[in-house]
């Protein structure tokens, strides 16, 4: 096996494992072995370590112990945390944008929206599965939201706490099912508080968006506690 070889191998089963975990075809919790992988992605055992090695640094498996390795766990607790966490810290932060930001970061609003509503929501070859256009559209979004604040501490910090609730938000559509919410409306109505400079509303609107996500995690999916740290 050449090394471009051995490399492709290890791209193709980590963004492999890395679809299948997003889309809840692997389960919370669920060990992940490295003969059944093998054989699953029809790779080598050497290409699968890697691509779990990979994965464990991005947060969607974990180590652990005489257990090995795992999807990563969905803890009810770590969930409601991350949330109450990113509900009070980026509402304040998205009020600061509203009632800071300038024109150039409406425009950038208004052109990070455009992107979203013009993206595929589901994959269309994996219906299971955000669309990752729609991700990377969704994610531009709500950091356009967040920039016009003039507090890179806080900016910062909001950031942090989305990216570390990506995995939640993937579950939410692949193990939820709430085909009567309007996600685009949700968006819709915060683009037209920012533009509006109704920062209360928008801070309100913001805080009820990602409450909302977690609820439907939380109804649907078994609690499965990890270890702190976690």
């Amino acid at each position: 096996m050449t090394k471009s070889g051995g490399a492709t191998r290890t791209d193709a089963i980590h963004q492999a494992l890395r679809g299948d975990i997003l889309a809840g075809r692997l389960a919370p919790a669920e060990r992940l072995k490295f003969p059944d992988l093998a054989d699953r992605y029809k790779v080598s055992v050497g290409a699968t370590r890697e691509a779990l090695t990979r994965l464990v640094a991005e947060g969607l498996v974990v180590a652990r112990p005489r257990q090995g390795y795992l999807v990563r766990p969905l803890s009810h607790q770590d969930l409601a945390e991350l949330t109450q966490a990113r509900a009070e810290i980026e509402s304040l932060v998205l009020r600061l944008s509203v009632l800071e930001g300038d024109m150039r970061w409406e425009s950038d609003v208004v052109a990070a929206h455009h992107m979203l509503e013009r993206a595929p929501y589901r994959d269309p070859a994996d219906p299971d599965h955000l669309a990752d256009d729609w991700s990377q559209a969704h994610a531009a979004f709500h950091e356009a939201l967040l920039t016009g604040c003039g507090n890179r501490r806080l900016v910062d910090t909001a950031l942090s706490l989305r990216r570390e609730a990506e995995l939640y938000r993937q579950w939410s559509v692949s193990l939820g099912n709430e085909p009567g919410r309007d996600v685009a409306a949700e968006h819709r109505a915060l683009l037209d508080a920012v533009l509006a400079r109704e920062a209360g509303r928008a801070q309100d609107l913001l805080r009820d968006h990602i409450t909302h996500t977690a609820r439907v995690l939380i109804s649907c999916a078994a609690d499965q506690p990890g270890e702190p740290g976690e």
